[in-house]
């Protein structure tokens, strides 16, 4: 492989990074203060999405079921993207579109967050299971790229969009990553204070 294009892809990342910055710095704080407040009234985060999205929302729920970057109590996340059983017998009896919409209409509840994942903000099952959220009177905390799609379109005032403005999906996804360790580490420290080192 030519070794330039590779050098070029980090470029492109890092220059996209710097740009988004700026960008997503307030909507990334407004969905701390969304996740503290439900995590401090005993509520919980639901996260969805497909492909590198799902293991996103896994990752995220990891970070917080066990520890980010501190040692503290768990954190109640939950990845709707793992149960094979539900998500295969939902898709197989029901449709694809709803393999999310189950799990939040069976686990969510008032006051609850959904982190809802899509590069596109198009995913259909996504969309629904934002639907199935703000029926539930949760919040919902988007992560999104290309524009938003429909997904930036059915968001409420009282949710958080992070849209990541590239149409590439790969540089979509290092943002999302990014700005899921940004969410683990404010959330660490409005709930817990201080930085790491003190």
């Amino acid at each position: 492989m030519n070794n330039q294009r590779i050098v070029e892809h980090f470029q492109e990342s890092a220059e996209l990074k710097m740009q988004a910055a700026s960008l997503l710095m307030q909507p990334i704080a407004d969905a701390i203060e969304l996740m503290f407040t439900a995590l401090s009234n005993g509520n919980k985060i639901l996260a969805c999405g497909n492909g590198g999205s799902a293991a996103d929302c896994q990752h995220f729920a990891a970070e917080l079921v066990g520890r980010f970057e501190r040692e503290r109590l768990p954190l109640p996340a939950l990845a709707l993207t793992t149960d094979t059983s539900i998500i295969t017998a939902v898709g197989n009896d029901y449709s694809f579109n709803d393999i999310f919409a189950k799990q939040v209409q069976a686990f969510g509840q008032s006051g609850d967050v959904l982190l809802a994942l899509s590069t596109s903000g198009n995913s259909n099952n996504v969309i629904a299971a934002i639907d199935a959220a703000l029926e539930r009177e949760m919040r919902i905390v988007a992560l999104t790229g290309k524009g938003g799609g429909a997904i930036g379109k059915k968001l409420t005032e009282a949710d958080v969009h992070i849209c990541v403005p590239h149409d590439r999906t790969a540089r979509i996804q290092e943002v999302h990553l990014l700005t899921i360790h940004c969410l683990c580490d404010g959330i660490d420290v409005a709930l817990f204070g201080g930085d790491l080192n003190e």
